[in-house]
């Protein structure tokens, strides 16, 4: 027994080796025909985004915490080393027994094309780039097992490899370098293809040189004057004008959307009384508006960074609706991005002077791709994953009764305003300072309320008011300073806000399920 594991143990471990090379040609295979579909066509993009669709709440904002804007790329990690198991696993299936690696290797590509033609926006024929993959794996991997059933006639083989065996001249050590041949001239080939494919899919795409040369028209209303005094005097303060490379992501969409201006529209539709679409050169040559405002994500925890403050130039929402002319009952839209998210908005907001838009630009540029090129929803005051639909492409007037959107129907709320949070930027958290004055700074948010006080609280002393920078509006984030006497020892440092309502920042902990954060931040130091 001991001396047939000695020699089934190389040709297992060869077996689990065909199988992630295989899986790689399935991979590369699709992305190479995948270059002539939707990029939602390709297995990686799909599985990743059926993941995404089924994770549990916990676990996305776990992802969030740990990850950050990182997120998607863990995600890849993850299922890389998922895919390789797997794959693994098939493999040594397939060497013992032929018929049931078929059948796994068909069920996942079966898994596969499911997973792809559930996004939203394929059709029939972008599973086609999965089915020649998977016919493309199952054809490499029974290349792949055929010199390791030679190695030792393997029982289970099909009766003419093991007929075979007895006739190959040089033995086992022939048919392991068969193998180990085979292998590498087929992953280089995978790696090739899927090169090829990317390179393909972006010749073919001419998004980013659309872009590019872009105009943006010029405002009817432009944004207000910037105070001089916005930001921080404290060195490694956020910028108050967040540089669109630097401004958060959170979103669903695994791969970016790439659509091209010509065939982008917005249909809005539903409880009106009469359904309208714009296009891209309706927006540029509508009436359009200019506005600086922050935008948070419900996922940033306490203190977190998924915050950002950036100038946007955008058509009002509030007439489109009003040339739509939502009909009595209905009390929410529903925005659609092409990718298939969605989101519930309070129909109020969108019809109100706080001025959300449909942006077509950023901080003076126009929208960068990942950020919702062509257009987006810009809505001040509430959460993004109520609001700011990237890539939208839809919106149905209708009824918090009615419709459920994305987040909705995973346990979030109906409706997120913002809560008012103050933000400790300086000094980071177990930083090591010298006693002595040390300047500590941060910013504060209370999206249409305004920040009124920022407090500093050092361990459990009093509360001690912080210097306010200047107010650029209502719908901006606010930052502030204050210069605390340090001694040594390790120390904490906590701030909580006030807006111009008179609400102060509650001090109860909350997670961002199902509204969003809330708390006091507080950073750990050492004075030395």
């Amino acid at each position: 027994m001991k001396k047939l594991g000695l020699r089934t143990k190389g040709p297992e471990t060869m077996a689990a080796l065909a199988g992630v090379v295989s899986a790689a040609v399935v991979l590369a295979v699709a992305e190479l025909i995948g270059a002539f579909f939707t990029a939602r066509a390709t297995p990686v993009f799909a599985l990743g985004s059926t993941f995404i669709d089924f994770t549990p709440s916990w676990m996305k904002d776990f992802a969030i915490a740990t990850f950050g804007t990182n997120d998607k790329a863990a995600l890849f990690v993850g299922m890389g080393v998922t895919i390789a198991l797997l794959a693994c696993v098939l493999g040594i299936v397939a060497y013992k027994k032929w018929a049931l690696g078929v059948l796994g290797v068909l069920f996942m590509g079966a898994v596969i094309v499911a997973a792809v033609l559930t996004r939203a926006g394929v059709g029939l024929a972008d599973a086609i780039p999965s089915v020649l993959g998977t016919i493309a794996g199952l054809i490499a991997l029974r290349r792949l097992i055929v010199p390791l059933w030679r190695l030792k006639a393997w029982p289970e083989a099909p009766a003419d490899v093991a007929a075979d065996a007895d006739k190959q001249v040089g033995g086992a050590g022939t048919s392991r370098r068969r193998f180990f041949a085979a292998a590498g001239v087929t992953a280089v080939a995978a790696g090739i293809a899927a090169t090829g494919g990317r390179l393909l899919g972006a010749a073919r795409n001419n998004v980013a040189q659309a872009r590019d040369a872009l105009r943006l028209p010029t405002p009817i209303k432009a944004a207000p004057p910037v105070p001089a005094g916005v930001q921080s005097p404290v060195a490694g303060v956020s910028s108050w004008l967040t540089p669109n490379s630097e401004f958060y992501r959170i979103d669903t969409a695994l791969s970016v959307p790439e659509i091209n201006v010509n065939d982008w529209s917005l249909r809005v539709h539903g409880m009106v009384e009469e359904e309208v679409t714009l296009t891209f050169q309706d927006l540029l040559d509508a009436d359009l508006i200019e506005s600086h405002v922050t935008l948070t994500c419900v996922s940033n925890p306490v203190g977190g960074k998924l915050a950002g403050n950036a100038k946007w130039l955008g058509l009002p929402i509030r007439e489109v609706l009003k040339r739509a002319r939502p009909k009595d009952g209905a009390d929410m839209v529903l925005s659609r991005s092409i990718d298939g998210f969605s989101a519930s908005t309070p129909l109020e907001v969108l019809q109100d002077d706080r001025d959300a838009m449909l942006a077509i630009g950023m901080n003076g540029e126009p929208l960068p791709v990942e950020h919702g090129y062509p257009v987006r929803m810009v809505v001040p005051g509430l959460y993004g994953f109520v609001s700011a639909t990237k890539w939208v492409v839809e919106l149905e007037v209708t009824r918090f009764a009615d419709s459920k959107a994305y987040w909705t129907e995973r346990g979030w709320s109906e409706r997120g305003p913002i809560k008012t949070m103050a933000r400790v930027d300086v000094p980071a958290s177990f930083a090591r300072l010298k006693a002595g004055k040390v300047a500590v700074g941060g910013t504060a948010w209370a999206q249409t309320r305004g920040i009124t006080k920022v407090e500093v609280q050092i361990d459990d002393g009093d509360w001690v008011e912080a210097t306010l920078s200047d107010e650029a509006s209502t719908i901006t984030w606010r930052q502030w300073s204050y210069e605390w006497d340090a001694t040594p020892g390790m120390h904490y440092v906590k701030a909580r806000a006030t807006d111009a309502t008179g609400e102060t920042q509650t001090d109860k902990r909350a997670d961002p399920v199902p509204d969003g954060a809330s708390g006091w931040p507080s950073v750990m130091v050492t004075v030395e």
